[in-house]
Formats: C-alpha cells, structure tokens, sequence
C-alpha cells in the first residue's frame, strides 16, 4: 500500500482534511440546504393534499348544489303550475257566476218586458172596449134613431160590455 501511495502522491493527512472538510460541507449542506428544502417540499405536499381534498368537497358540494338547483325548479315549476291552474279555476268561476248572473238579468229584462206587453195589451184592450162600447153606442142610436141621455148611454154601455 505504501507503493502505492507514493505513485500516486496521496498524502493521508491531506486525505483526512479533505474527508473531514467534505464530512462538513455535507452537514452544512443537509443542516441549511436540504432540511429546509425537505421541510419545504413536505409542506407544499400537505398543501396539495389538502388543496385537493378541499377541491373534492367543492365539488362534491357544487353537484349537491346542482340536485338542490333542480329540485327547487322543479319545485317553482309545480307551484306555477298549480297557481296558474288555480287562476284558471278562478277564472272559470267568474266566467260561470257572469254567466249566471247575465241570464238573470236577461230573464229579469224579459218579465220586466212581459210585463210591459201585459200592460200595454190591457191598455189595448180597454181602448178597443172604449171603442167598441161608442161603435155600439153609434149602432144603438142608429137603430134606435133617438138618443138617449148620458146616463142611460153609459148604464147601456156598460151592460153590453158585461154581456
């Protein structure tokens, strides 16, 4: 060994120095360079795991959200629908209640009218009696050739009426 040593030029305590300047170097190195940097990374993995979870539960939330969404169209929806059939029946009640009530007063207009006819016809009739009571007057003079005095003529016309 000592041959080869001296083929080569080693120097053993310069070999010592080197190994323990490396031995050093490499402590510096792990103390201030690669803990921190292994701390760092652990962390920035933490970080990330838990940046994912969190994007899991928004999501998950986010299709929760969506099925709430739905259903509270769904829901609008049913109501709308409900409201609008209400308002129809409503509406077909008001429409059935003017109906009612116009062929009320369209029955009330025609007795109103009936009535009217009634009296007009009453009104007629007593006008032809007023006259027929003078034709016969008119006949009875002509037949009798005399007239009668005013009450004997209206006792006459009343009993031909009577009659």
């Amino acid at each position: 060994m000592d041959a080869l040593i001296e083929t080569f030029h080693i120097d053993i305590k310069l070999l010592i120095a080197q190994a323990v300047n490396f031995a050093i170097v490499i402590s510096v190195l792990y103390f201030f360079i690669l803990k921190p940097l292994i701390k760092t990374m652990k962390d920035r993995t933490v970080k990330i795991e838990k940046s994912m979870v969190d994007a899991e539960k928004i999501e998950e939330r986010l299709k929760k959200t969506e099925v709430e969404h739905k259903e509270t169209i769904k829901k609008a929806k049913k109501e709308a629908n409900a409201i609008l059939e209400k308002a129809q029946n409503l509406a077909n009640e008001k429409k059935d209640k003017m109906i009612i009530k116009a062929k009320e007063e369209i029955g009330q207009i025609i007795n109103e009218e009936k009535a009217k006819v009634q009296q007009e016809k009453a009104a007629t009739l007593r006008e032809i009696k007023s006259e027929i009571a003078g034709l016969v007057v008119a006949t009875t003079e002509r037949v009798l050739e005399e007239k009668l005095d005013s009450k004997a003529d209206k006792d006459l016309i009343k009993k031909i009426v009577k009659s």
